[in-house]
């Protein structure tokens, strides 16, 4: 029998549709502020840090504190906009009927992707925010995720790079093309198909191992 699995979410634009409510917050930092930010565009570059984003709005010396502002405003504007994506939720059951562990590993601001599971019900075992990159390479190893999904290509990368099964979802901006060459294993529409996929996926893993122990 094998060990029960660890998977590891994105969040935006893998378990949220995030986009309105981001795009609202840079709307809402644009009226604190005074300096114009493209929402739409914004809300449309997801995956890098914040502050990625902030350098192409703000001077250099001003992107911490616009970034300061920005997360003190995204509970109030972001939060009850950004609906589930869809079989988010018979995703993560299905991850727990395995008797599986749901780790979220996101480059959002962690106490606000916090609010967002809240809010729309969603349970996981542990949440690393402003993880990107080698970041959530790093956390995938903490948590022995051996599963990770997500819609970016860089989300594609990290999970090859933490020897973990990457599995990309449309959801995101990214053609199936691109997350292939970026290193998915399997590319889903959206999560519907995750739990069938996780089916497949785990017994596949149990026929390997029963082989292997006839091999010796």
């Amino acid at each position: 029998m094998t060990a029960p699995i660890t998977v590891g979410f994105d969040l935006d634009l893998t378990l949220v549709d995030s986009r309105p409510g981001i795009a609202a917050t840079y709307r809402a930092l644009t009226e604190r502020t005074g300096v114009y930010i493209d929402a739409e565009a914004a809300s449309r570059r997801l995956g890098p840090p914040l502050d990625v984003e902030l350098a192409l709005w703000f001077p250099p010396d001003e992107v911490e504190i616009a970034g300061e502002m920005y997360r003190q405003l995204y509970p109030r504007t972001a939060v009850e906009t950004s609906p589930a994506l869809p079989g988010v939720a018979p995703a993560l059951a299905a991850v727990r009927a395995r008797l599986g562990r749901v780790i979220v590993i996101t480059g959002k601001y962690e106490p606000n992707a916090r609010l967002h599971l809240t809010h729309l019900g969603l349970a996981a075992d542990a949440v690393v925010g402003w993880a990107w990159a080698d970041g959530k390479v790093e956390a995938m190893l903490e948590h022995g995720v051996g599963v990770y999904v997500g819609d970016h290509p860089a989300d594609m990368a990290a999970a090859r790079g933490a020897g973990a099964t990457a599995v990309g979802v449309l959801t995101g901006d990214y053609p199936a093309e691109q997350l292939v060459e970026s290193g998915a294993h399997v590319v889903l529409p959206d999560l519907t198909g995750f739990p069938a996929w996780l089916d497949g996926h785990l017994g596949d893993q149990r026929m390997s191992v029963g082989l292997a122990g006839r091999d010796r």
